[in-house]
């Protein structure tokens, strides 16, 4: 198989496809978790500062999603089919939550009737909370292996067996994990009597976030040991889970100094630690086969053919770092406490 600076293609790929799917759960993670407070503020000017505060990137956020998953059909289109029709009914969900997502940001300052804007509110909260847990559910589900059969064909009973306990624990540390990370970035953005609310809300989202990635790591070590194989027969690689509870533990410590802005750094390097756990934990796999080990889809039973990944290279090497710039630019051009104006939301 041809190699490109001692890697094949479709390695390369998996390393792209982690990547942007990394960028997306660092950058929409903490305005999932920003909407998953929502309620949680009573006052009607907190709740504008705290829409205003994601108001200019959530939609940007978004492009990473439509990245990824370009990439993943690109790169791997035998396992974009199976995953996306074995879990169909957690897509479309996740699919209707995100639009009444963005319909709840853009309708909810359009009336000023005070059920309309307490409408949206709850449904923009809802539905922050439901993306970031379906998507734990999806990857618990993907750790552990799916129903897939004969030309990769789901064989399982139906939507309910994706709600298992482990994905139930991976989709409930999600949503901890976002929400603390959401909290952070809202200090970063408010200041007065919201940001004292919410120096008291980040410490009980860390507190959420340590109980639940303590018991899905406790699950994960006694039900799925074969995810802890990799580890095992190359002791080097600890470096990943060492270096991700180093992260974690940094979050509370600059927390605590009101060092926010380093927290959120911190909370990002979590995340992207926890998704390179994952990956190391399936590579080469992408869906592990629960009916037989032989339907596994690999990166090589998977990807496309090595001319394709070639040129798919050449472009995301070209439009990934263009990606990075215009969300650099916008984070940049947004920077700063949130103001109220005519143009808010």
């Amino acid at each position: 198989m041809e190699t490109f600076l001692g890697l094949d293609y479709p390695t390369w790929w998996f390393l792209v496809v982690g990547g942007l799917f990394s960028g997306y759960a660092i950058l929409d993670g903490f305005d999932f978790g920003a909407g998953a407070w929502h309620l949680f503020f009573k006052k009607e000017i907190n709740r504008r500062i705290a829409l205003n505060a994601v108001g200019p990137v959530w939609d940007g956020n978004e492009v990473w999603l439509v990245i990824g998953g370009g990439a993943l059909f690109a790169g791997f289109p035998i396992m974009y089919a199976a995953l996306f029709s074995s879990m169909y009914i957690p897509f479309i969900l996740f699919l209707v939550f995100i639009i009444f997502r963005a319909i709840a940001i853009e309708f909810r300052g359009k009336e000023e009737m005070k059920w309309w804007k307490k409408t949206w509110d709850i449904l923009y909260s809802i539905s922050s909370i439901m993306l970031a847990f379906l998507l734990g559910v999806v990857l618990g589900n993907v750790l552990q292996g799916i129903a897939i059969g004969k030309d990769y064909i789901y064989q399982g009973s139906g939507f309910f067996e994706f709600l298992n306990p482990y994905a139930l624990v991976v989709g409930i540390t999600t949503l901890a994990l976002f929400m603390m990370h959401g909290a952070i970035f809202l200090l970063m953005k408010t200041e007065g009597k919201m940001y004292e609310k919410l120096l008291f809300l980040l410490k009980r989202g860390m507190l959420f976030f340590v109980i639940s990635f303590a018991l899905m790591s406790l699950y994960t070590f006694l039900y799925l040991p074969q995810l802890s194989a990799t580890f095992i027969e190359d002791p080097i690689l600890f470096v990943v889970p060492v270096l991700a509870v180093l992260s974690i533990a940094n979050v509370p410590r600059l927390a605590s100094k009101k060092k926010f802005l380093y927290a959120f750094v911190f909370s990002s390097i979590t995340i992207a630690l926890l998704l390179i756990l994952v990956a190391l934990e399936l590579y080469p796999n992408m869906l592990i086969s629960t009916v037989d080990p032989a339907y596994t889809i690999d990166i090589y039973n998977a990807a496309s053919s090595t001319k394709t990944l070639k040129i798919m290279l050449i472009f995301a090497a070209i439009g990934t770092p263009l990606v990075i710039a215009y969300t650099t630019f916008v984070y940049i051009t947004f920077r700063g406490k949130v103001q109220l104006d005519e143009t808010s939301y």
